[in-house]
């Protein structure tokens, strides 16, 4: 009974002596350094700048279905980026079907609403002049931080720091779900307002009519019905 209990208390003070010896090894939870002017500025959405490209293998019979899809996609994304020229780039060597190949494109882009002046054609060293046509612009792409590279000890908080983490979650999923990068960067233009509904209101207002729609007065007679049932 004697080497039960002597075992058991031996086990408690191997365990105590673990945690007072973890607490005291390591940095602190804040990895120290300069710390953020708050603890939700430690990390911040950003932006990164980025290439929005395709590559389309070159054919003698013109643009496949499925690189004309390919184009189509990318035009609607030039659309909406808003960014500078979309370039077109050839491989060097002056190949004929390269070249057709570019121009095809160049008039498919047109088509589909990109303007001519926003279209550039270049060239680039490639090792086959038949390599393919790319085609592409510049863009930005939001910054998604590598969370839980490093870890301070969380037990020491003398520094009265948020941990080294604290945020870093929050941040790369939202820079990993926000559709347009750009609105990181700053706040899209308003719209102009519709004003249509609001002067049929106003002038069945000044008309002493009622304003709102049937369906909207249907839901609040039948919210009144069955409160007072």
């Amino acid at each position: 009974m004697s080497r039960t209990m002597n075992r058991t208390a031996l086990a408690a003070l191997s365990t105590a002596l673990a945690l007072s010896l973890g607490a005291c090894v390591g940095g602190p939870a804040s990895l120290g350094g300069e710390p953020p002017l708050t603890p939700t500025s430690r990390y911040v959405l950003q932006v990164e700048p980025n290439l929005d490209r395709i590559a389309l293998a070159v054919h003698d019979a013109g643009l496949s279905p499925a690189q004309a899809a390919a184009l189509q996609a990318l035009a609607g994304r030039y659309a909406q980026a808003e960014g500078g020229p979309l370039v077109i780039e050839t491989p060097a060597g002056d190949d004929p079907a390269a070249l057709n190949q570019a121009y095809a494109v160049q008039a498919a882009l047109a088509g589909w609403g990109v303007p001519a002046d926003r279209i550039r054609l270049a060239s680039y060293a490639a090792p086959d002049p038949r390599a393919p046509v790319v085609v592409g612009f510049e863009t930005v792409r939001a910054v998604v931080p590598q969370c839980g590279r490093t870890w301070g000890n969380l037990s020491r908080s003398g520094d009265n720091q948020s941990a080294s983490n604290f945020g870093c979650a929050v941040t790369a999923n939202l820079a990993a779900q926000i559709a347009d990068p750009r609105d990181i960067q700053q706040p899209r233009a308003m719209t102009p307002a519709d004003a249509s509904r609001r002067t049929v209101v106003f002038d069945q207002y000044r008309a002493g009519k009622q304003t709102s729609a049937e369906a909207e007065t249907l839901i609040r007679e039948t919210a009144v019905s069955r409160a007072v049932n």
